[in-house]
């Protein structure tokens, strides 16, 4: 059995809405909100703050089937950075039918970026939720 690795990034107590309200960025802190809300549908559990600025449902060992190493983190999740809107979801390579028509975004290894949700099918986005979140 593979050894869980220790990351620094872990739950807090801190406020998801203090955090929420403390984003600068008008625009992100709306779009953060919509986002929130549809990950709170999709997982049908309250967000907790994961760091100091990530949003995360859940919990799960993940295990990376490259190294094999384990860690404990969220099922579901995102971060409002600067650059972009990080949304942190498992299983998207099944989700290439739905990325295929969401508009403009990148992704990385389980993650999606998108610069704002009105470069984005928020229906699209809806339903990558909803499906990355009943798994």
């Amino acid at each position: 059995m593979a050894k869980v690795a220790v990351i620094k990034t872990k739950v807090t107590e801190s406020s998801v809405d203090e955090f929420i309200k403390g984003i600068a960025d008008e625009q992100k802190q709306k779009d953060s909100i919509i986002i929130l809300d549809m990950m709170k549908k999709a997982m049908g559990l309250s967000p907790k703050m994961w760091g100091t600025s990530m949003i995360g449902f859940g919990e799960v060992r993940y295990k990376s089937p490259a190294t094999g190493r384990e860690v404990d983190w969220f099922k579901m999740g995102f971060s409002p950075r600067k650059a972009n809107l990080s949304l942190h979801l498992m299983y998207m390579q099944d989700l290439t039918d739905l990325l295929e028509k969401l508009g403009k975004h990148k992704t990385g290894v389980g993650c999606l970026y998108i610069n704002k949700l009105a470069d984005v099918d928020v229906k699209i986005l809806e339903e990558i939720i909803e499906r990355s979140g009943s798994r």
